[in-house]
């Protein structure tokens, strides 16, 4: 088991966002988190990355309690995330957005012309290249498409050379043939760097086309979780993720 939650609480004043979550991700899982808007997920990832602290309860990252530690610690370990909205340098080129990356993850932020360097060249590259953006690599990161800049932010993740990678909507604002191709860019990740990656998705054509395991939020609480099959069957998940979607759901 990579990841292990145990009863995570997280309140903002009267509002309960994340009510006694549990989790158990298994290494090399592909795992998505689903639900309607509000229902948690996003504060769920910034719990299990120390983007928010906890209330109460526990994080356990391969064996080793993470609940507070800040996250650049919780990168260095070997969590890498991508965020709901897109966090990069839009005045910087794809190229430098990934080198500034690398050297952070090496700790050599403060000793940029350093031997170090050229190595940290080559890995660029390499980070690129898996993503499909180094004939882009001169190009800064505003001027880039969306599908790319999206690209790029998860090209970002991988610079700290995670075990487990969190994506959060990575599909968000695209065309059905973005998706497609983002699709097919997470499966050769996952397959290619062995990760193991929970994501959050709104486009259920994703969901169930690559999901190994599928966990339902609602209201703060894991509701149901199963294979896809499982949870595109269940009657509860049905009425309260897509209420009068529910022959849409069906159909898929």
């Amino acid at each position: 088991m990579i990841l292990r939650a145990e009863k995570l609480h997280k309140s903002f004043g009267g509002l309960t966002a994340v009510h006694d979550v549990n989790l158990q991700i298994q290494e090399k899982e592909l795992v998505s988190i689903i639900g309607p808007n509000g229902a948690g997920k996003t504060t769920l990832f910034n719990l299990l990355t120390g983007h928010l602290p906890v209330d109460s309860g526990r994080i356990f990252f391969q064996e080793k309690e993470i609940t507070r530690l800040p996250p650049h610690t919780i990168s260095r370990m070997g969590i890498g995330r991508s965020f709901q909205r897109l966090n990069i340098f839009p005045r910087l080129s794809a190229f430098e957005n990934i080198q500034v990356a690398v050297f952070s993850a090496q700790r050599q932020s403060r000793n940029l012309f350093s031997r170090a360097s050229k190595l940290a060249r080559r890995e660029t590259e390499a980070i690129l290249d898996s993503v499909g953006l180094l004939d882009k690599k001169e190009v800064k990161g505003g001027l880039l498409a969306h599908g790319d800049q999206k690209r790029l932010e998860m090209g970002i993740a991988l610079a700290v050379e995670p075990n487990l990678l969190l994506l959060d909507e990575p599909t968000q604002g695209m065309s059905p043939r973005e998706s497609a191709e983002i699709t097919r860019l997470i499966q050769k990740l996952v397959k290619e760097k062995g990760l193991t990656l929970i994501f959050v998705e709104h486009d259920m054509n994703v969901v169930f086309g690559i999901s190994d395991s599928i966990k339902v939020l609602h209201q703060g609480r894991i509701i149901f979780e199963g294979k896809p099959e499982e949870v595109k069957n269940n009657e509860e998940v049905q009425r309260i993720y897509l209420g009068e979607e529910k022959d849409a759901w069906s159909s898929r």
